[in-house]
């Protein structure tokens, strides 16, 4: 029993911190580029050269020393830099009575919790067995798999 409160608690617990992840990483783990920040020239049309354009300020903005050429370090401070971002405008959004801290009500909701809790509660006993777990892990990862592989096909 006391197994199986255990796996509950850690499985919630990153339900709500996958939750609040998501939510300010935005849709797709990244934020959207707006359509007026691509159409530069503002003619309402964004062009392959607009696109081509933004990418080239993406990558000169992380190029920080200049050579043409991304490092580690370079690719971990833009990601860092983007998450940072991500996070103050989920914190500016959230604290609701502006007091410069989140409270537990003032934290993000995971949308769909009870909803994954019950797929992977296959038995519905109301607890989350090993193997419950197992298969369920095993199925993100197909779908994540499948998901990718698509991802894949579409960029091609």
């Amino acid at each position: 029993m006391k197994n199986a409160t255990f796996i509950t608690a850690i499985v919630l617990s990153a339900v709500a911190v996958t939750g609040t992840s998501v939510l300010a990483a935005g849709k797709g783990g990244r934020e959207p580029v707006s359509f007026q920040e691509l159409d530069a020239d503002g003619d309402g049309q964004v062009t392959q050269q607009e696109i081509e354009a933004h990418r080239t300020a993406r990558f000169t903005q992380a190029d920080t020393d200049g050579d043409g050429q991304l490092s580690l370090e370079e690719m971990q401070a833009a990601a860092q830099k983007r998450a940072s971002d991500r996070v103050a405008k989920m914190f500016e959004k959230n604290d609701a009575n502006k007091d410069g801290f989140l409270n537990q009500d003032e934290l993000p909701k995971p949308r769909r919790a009870d909803k994954m809790f019950d797929r992977m509660d296959a038995d519905n006993s109301g607890g989350i067995s090993e193997q419950e777990y197992a298969d369920a892990k095993d199925r993100m990862g197909r779908h994540h798999k499948k998901k990718h592989h698509n991802s894949d096909a579409d960029d091609s």
